[in-house]
C-alpha cells in the first residue's frame, strides 16, 4: 500500500499554524507547526541538493534530544530518508559496530560526542559529516524565510522511517525497522487507549535512541497536532518542576525514573491538577510506589511493549493497577495475541506460554539480517521471547523472560554482550553474567568469572577493561571469580544454579 498522507506537520502547519509543537526546556527555543514545516522543507531541500540523501537513505544521529531531531523526523516523513538514532551512552566499539552495521550516508553528531564517534573505524568511511551545532544555524537562518510545499516522495507503508537499534542475545545489536505504517497504527493504537488529542501535553525525558523516547508519546503526539516538551536528560528536581509549570495532561517514566521524582523534597507538597495519568513501562511498577502517586491523585497506567512491535502494545487501566498487581493489562485495540507453548500450540487459561503478536504495528524484520527476522517472525506472528499468562479476564502477566535480558534503570541488558566483551580479555577463561536485584536501578549485573590461572585478575581489572568498551549501565556492579561454571547434562551453562548462589550470599 502506497503512503499517501504521511506528512504530518505539513497538515498542522495549515490547520494549527501559530501553535507551538515542540520546546526544548533547556534552552526555551521552540517550534510552532508552520516553523517545523518550514524549516524541515529547506532541510530536505538542502541534503538532497548538497548532499545526495534519497528515499532509503540512513542518516545516524548521536545527540541528546533536540528540536533538531524533530526537524529531522518531519525530513524523514517528507523524503523517505531513515533515521537510525545511536545511542550516546556506548563506547567507542559498540558505536563503530552500528555505524558499520548502519551503513550512513550522513552522520550528525552533538559536540560533546564528536570524539567518541570521530574515533571509530567506521567515520572516515562516511561520505558525510555534520555537526548538530551547525544544523541548528541553518535551520534558524530559514524561519523568515517561507517554505510550504515539499514534492513529497511515493513511499510504501512497510518502507522504515527508523532504524532502532536494540541488544540481541548473541551480543551483538539488530536493528529494528520501525516503518510508516507501524508509526501511524502505534499512534491509532495509543490514541485508543489513552485521551491523546491537540489539547495533550506532554514532558518527554526518555533518550531519543529508545523507541520509548519517540514512539511511546512524542510520535503519537505528533500526529494529533499536541505539545511536546523535551529535556536533553532526565533530572528528577526539573522533571517534579516541569510537571506542574508545562501542565502536563500524559507523562511516561519507567519505575526507577518516577521513584527519584517522589523521593524529592518537593514532592509531598507538588500538585498535578492537570496530570490525567502516568503511562509506566519498562519494567513492573512496586505497588508502595503506585500508592504514593496515587496519594497524589495522579493514576497509574502500566503497560508493555517492544522495540520490534508498536511499542505500546499493552495498557492496564488505573482503576484496576492494585486489583490487578503484576498485570501489564490487555492487548490495545488492534493488537492480536496468542500465547503458545514450545509446540507452538495454545495454551489454556492461566497457562504459562510465549507471546506472540500480530498486526499492523509490527516491524517486518531487521536491517540486514535475514536469520533474525525469520526466527522472530514465524507464520506472521512476531515472537516475543516472553512468557505470559492470561487470566480469565485477559489480563496478561508477564511470567519470566526467555531470553536472559534484564532491566537497569530502563535500560535493556543482554548478559551475552556482556560476556562477549569479557571473553576478549587474555586473563578471562569463562564468564557468566546473571541480574541481581539493585535497590536503585531495579537490577544490574553480577559476573561470575573462570580466571587464567596464570594471568593475574582482579575486580577493579575487570571494571577497568569494560569501561572503554561497554555503557556504564552494562558494566557488572558485582564481580566474583570462581573455579568452575556449572552446566547440566547436555553442557550448557545452568544460570540458576548462579541466581541460587547469589540469593544464599
Amino acid at each position: 500500500m502506497i503512503v499517501k498522507q504521511q506528512d504530518w506537520c505539513s497538515k498542522w502547519a495549515l490547520y494549527s499554524p501559530g501553535k507551538i509543537c515542540v520546546k526544548e526546556y533547556e534552552t526555551n527555543r521552540r517550534l510552532t507547526y508552520a516553523e517545523l514545516n518550514n524549516q524541515a522543507n529547506h532541510l530536505a531541500y538542502f541534503i538532497a541538493e548538497q548532499y545526495g540523501i534519497q528515499k532509503g537513505d540512513r542518516i545516524a544521529i548521536v545527540a541528546e534530544n533536540c528540536l533538531e531531531y524533530i526537524i529531522l523526523f518531519a525530513v524523514a516523513q517528507k523524503t523517505g530518508c531513515i533515521l537510525v538514532p545511536l545511542n550516546y551512552r556506548l563506547a567507542s566499539e559498540e558505536i563503530d559496530y552500528l555505524l558499520q552495521n548502519a551503513d550512513p550516508k550522513l552522520v550528525i553528531t552533538e559536540a560533546k560526542f564528536q570524539a567518541v564517534v570521530q574515533s571509530t573505524a567506521t567515520f572516515s568511511k562516511i561520505v558525510h559529516h555534520w555537526s548538530m551545532e551547525a544544523l541548528k544555524m541553518f535551520c534558524e537562518n530559514f524561519n523568515e524565510q517561507p517554505f510550504n510545499d515539499y514534492p513529497l516522495v511515493e513511499l510504501h507503508e512497510d518502507d522504515p522511517i527508523f532504524i532502532l537499534y536494540t541488544s540481541g542475545t548473541t551480543g551483538f545489536p539488530k536493528g529494528a525497522l520501525y516503518t510508516h505504517k507501524m508509526l501511524f497504527w502505534n499512534s491509532i493504537n495509543t490514541a485508543l487507549s489513552l485521551v491523546v488529542n491537540t489539547e495533550s501535553r506532554t514532558l518527554n525525558c526518555m533518550p531519543p535512541f529508545h523507541t520509548g523516547g519517540w514512539n511511546v508519546l512524542t510520535t503519537p503526539f505528533l500526529h494529533h497536532g499536541a505539545y511536546v516538551c523535551m529535556m536533553k536528560s532526565f533530572d528528577a528536581k526539573t522533571a517534579l518542576k516541569l510537571l506542574e509549570q508545562e501542565e502536563v495532561s500524559i507523562f511516561m517514566g519507567v519505575p526507577t525514573l518516577l521513584k527519584m521524582i517522589a523521593d524529592e523534597p518537593g514532592f509531598d507538597k507538588a500538585t498535578f491538577s492537570k496530570l490525567n495519568y502516568i503511562i509506566v513501562g519498562g519494567e513492573p511498577m512496586p505497588i508502595p510506589l503506585i500508592e504514593k502517586w496515587h496519594d497524589k491523585n495522579v493514576p497509574i497506567r502500566q503497560g508493555f511493549g517492544m522495540t520490534e512491535v508498536g511499542p505500546n502494545l499493552t495498557s492496564l487501566h488505573q482503576d484496576d493497577a492494585i486489583r490487578k498487581k503484576g498485570a501489564i493489562g490487555r492487548p490495545n485495540f488492534y493488537v492480536q495475541i496468542k500465547v503458545v507453548d514450545e509446540d507452538n500450540n495454545e495454551v489454556g487459561v492461566n497457562e504459562s506460554g510465549e507471546l506472540l503478536l500480530k498486526g499492523p504495528m509490527v516491524t517486518p524484520g531487521y536491517w540486514r539480517n535475514e536469520q533474525a527476522t525469520k526466527k522472530a517472525i514465524q507464520g506472521g506472528w512476531f515472537h516475543s521471547g516472553d512468557m505470559v499468562r492470561v487470566d480469565e479476564e485477559q489480563y496478561i502477566y508477564v511470567v519470566d523472560r526467555i531470553k536472559n535480558m534484564f532491566i537497569s534503570g530502563g535500560e535493556n541488558v543482554y548478559p551475552a554482550e556482556i560476556e562477549r566483551i569479557l571473553l576478549k580479555h587474555e586473563a578471562v577463561d569463562e564468564v557468566v553474567v546473571i541480574a541481581v536485584a539493585d535497590e536503585k536501578w531495579g537490577e544490574t549485573g553480577k559476573a561470575f568469572i573462570v580466571k587464567n590461572k596464570a594471568l593475574k585478575l582482579d575486580a577493579n581489572d575487570v571494571s577497568s577493561f569494560c569501561q572503554s568498551k561497554l555503557a556504564k549501565f552494562k558494566i557488572p556492579k558485582h564481580i566474583v571469580f570462581v573455579k568452575e561454571i556449572p552446566k547440566n547434562d547436555t553442557g550448557k551453562i545452568n544460570r540458576q544454579i548462579l541466581k541460587n548462589s547469589h540469593a544464599k550470599t
